[in-house]
Order: structure tokens, then sequence, then C-alpha cells
């Protein structure tokens, strides 16, 4: 199964305050080891929201607002793809992270992302051809 692991935003990220050469060092480690266990599939940071954009669609109208954005603890700072075998796994892997924002509780969020199979009916063989094309385009960076 595969996960996405969500750094939510703390006042300090959304300030832009960088991480120490300690900490990238830290970071750098447990990516290491993510990597050698066949877990990392990718991952970023992500600069504050006052460097982004939200983009509101409803009923065919698309509102567009700059940041930043209020309701700090409901941002994301940066996030992991993660496949793993279960969600106790990817639990486990979550708790050997170093702190992402020392000083500051920071909590990781971890939800599995949708299979094919999740869809049932809905994912004909033709929405399912076209979903094995786009995933095997984006791998040959096509």
């Amino acid at each position: 199964m595969k996960v996405m692991v969500i750094v939510k935003a703390t006042k300090n990220s959304e300030a832009g305050v960088m991480p120490t050469e300690e900490l990238l060092t830290a970071m750098g480690r447990f990516n290491d080891e993510l990597i050698q266990a066949g877990v990392l599939v990718s991952g970023e940071g992500l600069k504050p929201s006052a460097e982004g954009k939200r983009v509101a669609i409803s009923s065919g109208a698309r509102e567009v607002t700059d940041g930043p954005f209020d309701a700090t603890t409901e941002l994301v700072a940066g996030f992991w793809v993660w496949k793993v075998a279960s969600m106790d796994e990817a639990v486990a892997w979550a708790k050997r992270c170093p702190e992402p924002m020392p000083g500051e509780e920071t909590q990781l969020e971890i939800r599995p992302l949708f299979e094919m199979e999740d869809f049932g009916d809905e994912m004909t063989p033709e929405l399912r051809a076209q979903e094995e094309r786009q995933r095997a385009d984006l791998e040959s960076g096509a």
C-alpha cells in the first residue's frame, strides 16, 4: 500500500525559519534509511503559504486567493509518499522520524492513497487502461 505522510506546518515553518544543518543531516539519514528499506517513493518540503495561492472551484467558477493562509496547524509544510506493507509499518517509520520542527509540536498525518480497485465498477477497463498509461508516462518522463 502507498501512504502520504503529511508534515503539518508550524508557526516557524510558516515564518520561513530554515532547518539547521543538524536537522538537515538527521533528515538525510532518515531518508537514506527509507530508501534502503524500499519505502520512500517521493518527498518534498514546501515553502511557507505566503508564497502560495489557493484556487477555489465551485459550480464552474474559479477564485484565486493569495497566501498566507490562516489556521497554521491545518497547513502542510512537507510530505513523503511511502510504499509500506501496512498502516502499522507506516506508523513505525513515522515514530523514527527526526523532530521536523524542533521546539514546536509537529504532527505527521498518515493517509492511505487510493488504489484502482477502491473505485469498484466505476473504474471501467477503459479508465484503468488510461490510468496505467498515465502512470507509465510519468515513470518514463514522457
